[in-house]
């Protein structure tokens, strides 16, 4: 049994509680304010600001509890000019807000997170994510995972809480009975209050990350460092070398998590040379030999 699709339909991602909070507070705030705001927050190393959360866990538990303060503290800094509540889920799910800087030659390709979705009319700024939450990153992401782990050992999952009528009765709740005073998944915890012990239920959200970070610095470094060398990077023609690099660095350093964004880059490149490079030397080997 799997509680899969819980959070899309009752509204349990923290970024749905985060970006209601966050456009609620920045929102009447002029937009060039916000952006210098962003540069001065952008402007301490996330290292710096991860050592201040824990040096303040005596007056701020709260802080101190956040896990990668630092590398949070960026991601909402670059937040903080969006134009919108839209804007500002699509840069929180976004890896790269400008691809082009990346990727050669590339552009954002049609999406659901990009506009490209059902008009989905009367829905809320925050119901609008949940739908295309339950729309694209449910089934494109999260049950591939669970679909691909169970049945490697020929295990049949069941997910409840996608059942057409639980998904039916969720949408017609109205919307606080899903966020409520800073509270996801309200309902939910209503119906567990009667069953299981609160402090059970009342913890931080977990979810089911690998320690990639460590690997990459530790392990996996020859490994990444050879799908990532600059003379590879410039030879393929897919990437520009230099901020990839500049992330490499910084991330063996320490003084920024590039974990995610380095894990999408090393997953094209290790897909690259099982898939395409073969086949590239195949041709190269049989022009030789016809020559």
């Amino acid at each position: 049994m799997s509680g899969d699709g819980g959070d899309e339909v009752f509204g349990g991602y923290n970024r749905y509680l985060y970006t209601a909070q966050l456009w609620n507070k920045i929102s009447a705030v002029p937009k060039p304010l916000r952006s210098a705001a962003a540069r001065a927050m952008a402007a301490i190393p996330p290292s710096a600001w991860t050592r201040f959360g824990r040096s303040a866990g005596g007056m701020l538990p709260k802080l101190a509890r956040v896990d990668r303060l630092g590398d949070k503290i960026h991601k909402g800094a670059s937040l903080l000019a969006s134009e919108s509540a839209a804007d500002l889920f699509a840069g929180m799910v976004s890896q790269w807000r400008d691809p082009t800087s990346v990727v050669i030659g590339a552009s954002e390709p049609p999406s659901q997170a990009t506009g490209h979705a059902p008009p989905l009319r009367g829905l809320s700024s925050i119901e609008r994510m949940m739908a295309l939450d339950l729309l694209g990153y449910l089934p494109d992401d999260i049950l591939v995972k669970v679909d691909r782990a169970a049945m490697a050992v020929s295990l049949e999952t069941r997910i409840p809480f996608l059942d057409q009528r639980v998904i039916e009765f969720a949408w017609r709740l109205p919307f606080n009975f899903k966020l409520r005073n800073g509270q996801t998944k309200w309902i939910l915890r209503q119906l567990l209050y009667r069953h299981v012990p609160r402090e059970l239920i009342e913890r931080p959200k977990m979810g089911f990350g690998i320690p990639i970070g460590t690997w990459l610095r530790g392990p996996l470094r020859d490994w990444a460092e050879t799908l990532l060398d600059e003379r590879r990077l410039r030879h393929e023609g897919y990437f520009h070398p230099e901020p990839i690099r500049q992330m490499w660095d910084k991330h063996l350093c320490g003084s920024v998590d590039e974990q995610h964004r380095l894990w999408i880059v090393l997953m094209f490149q290790q897909w690259l040379e099982a898939n395409v490079m073969p086949e590239v030397r195949k041709n190269s080997a049989m022009a030789t030999v016809a020559g």
